[in-house]
Order: C-alpha cells, then sequence, then structure tokens
C-alpha cells in the first residue's frame, strides 16, 4: 500500500493528513497558524512560526499513522487563496504572511474602480479585483513599506512557500495565481501590461514559474526532512488553492456539478471548458484539471463568523463543554434545534471579516429585543451564513441549470442542523462527503497523480470521493427561508446608505 500526504494551510488552522491511495484517511494532525490583527482590517502572520508549525503537524501526522516515511510516496499541498507571502533572495520573508482575510488595501480597490482600471483588467483576468487579492497588497506595500516591496525575491501564496521550505525550490502554481488578477486568462501566462494597470511593474521579476497542480515541484530537502520526519528526496507536487482541493475531494470532476465550501470564506463554485466572460460572476479562474476554468462566487461570510461569536461572546462555553464532556459545537447545534425558525425575527449580516454587498458592509445582528435569547441569536448567525452562499449561488445560477444536488464540505458538514438549512434555504439536496480532512485529500489527489498512484483525476475521484449523506430540502421550510432571505436583503439594502 502506498500513502499520500495533503498539508493545508487554511484561514486558521495548518492540518496535514495522510491517505492510503483508495482515499481512506490514516491520520491527521493540526495546530493554530496564529494571525495577529495590529490595526483594525489588518491581519498578519509569522512565516518563520507558520512553517514550524507545519513542520510540527507533519511529524505528528507521521507518527498517528504508525507508518514509515519511505511508504510516503508524494507530499502536496492547498491553502487558503489570495492574501501575499513573499521572501527575499536570502530565502526569509520579505515582510509579514498576510492572509486573505485582510483588507488594509482597500482605499486601492475604491481608485481603480473610480478611474476604470478594473475596465482595462477585466478582458484579461475576467475578475473584479478584491482588496485580498495580491495585486492589492503589493500596492499597498509599494506605497507604504517600500523597503518590503523592494527586497522580494518571490511572490508566493501561502502553499508555494511551506512547498519552498520543504524543497528549496521556488515555484508558482496556475490554480492561487489565476485567481489572484496575475495571470491573463487569454494566454495562461503572466502578462506584463496587466501588472502595468495596477502600478506595480516591478514585481514581474518576482513571479516565480508556475506548475499545474499535479506537476513535481522538486524532493524535500535533508534539513526539511529532519524537521518533519519525512524522507529526504520523497517528490513533492506542485498543489492547489483549496477550494479546488475540496472540489476535487467532494468528487467536482465536470461541468454539471456544483460544490459549495463553508469555511472562512464562502465559496460557491462549478468547473466550464471557457471562463464566463459577460461579468455576471466576480472570479474565474483556472481549475487544478487542465482544460477546465473554475466559475466562482466567494467572500469571506461563512462559518468564521461563528467561530469568532464563540471565542469572543461566549467564553464560557468552554468549561461549559468540558463539564458535560461534550464539544461546544453540539452545544450551539442543540440551541439552533431548539428555536423555531418561524418565530425568530432576528437578521444576522455574516461580514466580520468583509462582504459580498459592499466594500464597507459590517456584521450586524438586527431585531433584538428582550425576549432574545443567546440561542436566537445563534439560529440567526447559522441562517445569515446559509443566505450569504445563497446570494452567490443566485448569480451562478442565472447562468447554468439547476444542479441535482450540491456538494457541501467545509466546517459546517459537522453540523446537522445547519446542513438542514442549506438544503431547506437553497431547496436543493445536499451531498456530504465523507468526513475527512478534504483540503489535504485534494492535495494528496494531486501528489498521487504526480508520482503515478492514480492516472487522472478522474481516477482518483472514482477512488477516493464517497458520499457519507443526501439531506433533502423540505419544502414547507424552503418557503419559510425564502421569506427570511428577503428580509436579510432588505436589511442589506436600508443599510446601504449607512454604510
Amino acid at each position: 500500500m502506498r500513502y499520500l500526504l495533503g498539508i493545508d494551510n487554511g484561514g486558521t488552522f495548518a492540518k496535514a493528513a495522510i491517505f492510503d491511495e483508495n482515499g481512506k484517511q490514516i491520520s491527521k494532525a493540526g495546530l493554530p497558524s496564529n494571525t495577529r490583527s495590529p490595526q483594525p482590517g489588518y491581519a498578519e502572520r509569522d512565516m518563520d512560526a507558520l512553517w514550524e508549525v507545519n513542520a510540527e503537524v507533519i511529524r505528528k501526522t507521521i507518527e498517528k499513522a504508525d507508518i514509515s516515511s519511505s511508504d510516503i510516496a508524494g507530499v502536496s499541498f492547498s491553502g487558503h487563496g489570495k492574501g501575499l507571502y513573499t521572501i527575499n533572495k536570502e530565502g526569509n520573508p520579505a515582510y509579514a504572511g498576510i492572509p486573505s482575510t485582510d483588507s488594509r488595501a482597500g482605499e486601492y480597490i475604491e481608485k481603480w474602480y473610480k478611474d476604470g482600471t478594473n475596465k482595462k483588467v477585466y478582458p484579461k483576468t475576467y475578475q473584479e479585483i478584491l482588496v485580498t487579492q495580491p495585486v492589492s497588497i503589493l500596492a499597498w506595500l509599494k506605497d507604504n513599506e517600500p523597503e518590503a516591496y523592494q527586497d522580494i525575491r518571490y511572490i508566493f501564496s501561502v502553499k508555494d512557500f511551506i512547498r519552498y521550505k520543504l524543497t528549496g525550490e521556488a515555484y508558482g502554481e496556475y490554480t492561487d495565481f489565476s485567481g489572484g488578477n496575475l495571470i491573463n486568462l487569454n494566454t495562461k501566462e503572466f502578462d506584463l501590461e496587466l501588472l502595468r494597470y495596477f502600478g506595480i511593474e516591478e514585481v514581474y521579476d518576482k513571479l516565480p514559474p508556475l506548475k499545474y497542480s499535479a506537476e513535481l515541484c522538486g524532493t524535500v530537502t535533508k534539513e526539511a526532512a529532519e524537521q518533519t520526519g519525512l524522507k529526504e528526496g520523497t517528490p513533492v507536487a506542485a498543489g492547489m488553492f483549496d477550494i479546488n482541493a475540496s472540489g476535487i475531494a467532494s468528487g467536482l470532476g465536470d461541468p454539471s456539478k456544483l460544490s459549495m465550501i463553508a469555511g472562512t470564506w464562502s465559496i460557491n463554485e462549478y468547473i466550464r471548458e471557457e471562463p464566463l466572460t459577460d461579468g455576471s460572476v466576480a472570479l474565474n479562474s483556472m481549475f487544478c484539471m487542465p482544460g477546465y476554468f473554475l466559475i466562482e462566487e466567494s467572500s469571506p461570510t461563512s462559518a468564521g463568523n461563528l467561530e469568532w461569536y464563540i471565542n469572543e461572546l461566549l467564553p464560557e462555553l468552554r468549561e461549559e463543554a468540558k463539564q458535560k464532556n461534550t464539544s461546544i459545537y453540539k452545544i450551539v447545534d442543540d440551541w439552533v434545534e431548539e428555536i423555531d425558525p418561524a418565530e425568530n425575527d432576528l437578521v444576522f449580516l455574516p461580514f466580520l471579516y468583509g462582504s459580498n454587498e459592499q466594500a464597507k458592509a459590517r456584521a450586524s445582528i438586527i431585531g433584538l429585543t428582550s425576549f432574545h435569547t443567546r440561542k436566537h441569536i445563534t439560529q440567526a448567525i447559522f441562517e445569515g451564513v446559509v443566505f450569504s452562499h445563497l446570494t452567490h449561488l443566485n448569480k451562478l445560477l442565472a447562468k447554468r441549470e439547476k444542479p441535482e444536488s450540491i456538494q457541501l464540505s467545509g466546517g459546517v458538514v459537522n453540523s446537522g442542523i445547519w446542513v438542514q438549512i442549506f438544503a431547506d434555504t437553497t431547496g436543493i439536496p445536499i451531498d456530504v462527503v465523507d468526513d475527512k480532512e478534504l483540503g489535504a485529500q485534494g492535495a494528496a489527489m494531486a501528489a498521487g497523480i504526480a508520482v503515478g498512484v492514480y492516472k487522472d483525476y478522474a481516477e482518483a475521484i472514482e477512488k477516493c470521493v464517497q458520499i457519507s449523506r443526501k439531506v433533502e430540502p423540505r419544502k414547507e421550510y424552503t418557503d419559510l427561508y425564502q421569506q427570511k432571505y428577503k428580509n436579510y436583503k432588505a436589511v442589506i439594502d436600508s443599510l446601504a446608505n449607512y454604510w
């Protein structure tokens, strides 16, 4: 039996998991990848500390698997898209790592939409310009941290940086770079004119050579082997943007399917053979399967809102969960199931980390009275997250047929009631994929293709993807949630001038 290691760096955790060639998860480990916020709207990471966390979770995963590291046939990666991770010519961080929840570059977005830069860019990238994309952060760095900007040797995504630490070789990868307004989707290459539009043409020579997700990018070095427990010389594949990884691990292998990922970000996606160029969706990018494009609607408006709510406003739940020998999430799930949604008129706008409505929109709870309890608020948070996904879904469905089912992954699938709200609100059956680390598995599937365990993505999907359950929508609740969604949109419209 050959084993494959997938390493996933998301918005809050670094995770690693080992799978056998049939997709069975053998072991996993994860640790928080701490993010600091030195100012409102800023999110930063110590890149050296991030590598240490990754090295530790790799060691722990190998130890838990109780296998020899020589049995690991290949390694690959998934990671949050957007953001910016840079190194200098000595291979050290040129600036702090900036994850995809950072919004410091907001003024550049406003400027580019006012001066028409967005219209110049669109025919090349078929994307909106987002505050979290590397082009926006690079423009901010150039003006605000010029020494760090000049010190850059290579521009990476988060997974590219971790791969560099494992192999010592610098590469970019198509799914990430094409989702960051850095690649001309017509030529599938970097474009100097495109960078000039953003005023950052100096970085053209700092963009690393590009690889496809399942292409090899070197092997584990002796130093990295000592740090991680991997065997020196183990093949390492490029990997992919985590929404590709979760999509592939959910079975997103043909254009008829539609995938939702509910984690820190609300990701809603399908694939097609050509980009959608009429401006009806926010993002087109290259998919990990060569020859396909990912059609994406996304925003940082998903389950990360619940995590913040629990950590900041319900700290006592940790002790309560410990006393009851249960999880915090089981407690809040029970709260939501207790409340009849027809009797809860609270509206939560899940914009703690950003918005899919207006750039300056903020999170809100509307309608509070002394009658309401934390149970009502929790249910409203569950609903608000689903409504944000529905906003994206409606844009996608305007240009394609409704799928037979939606493949849902991310943290929300561990909550039965939350999955049911997704089904009820969309009116579409929900396929829940086996409970395992999907980002890591998608990465492992790419590694398997790179080293010949699988012929291609179709074979990898056939061997590895299993649907654990299907959740059907309840018609009476679908009507109710559609009305509640109208209320949600009305609140957003009413606050537009305030924002």
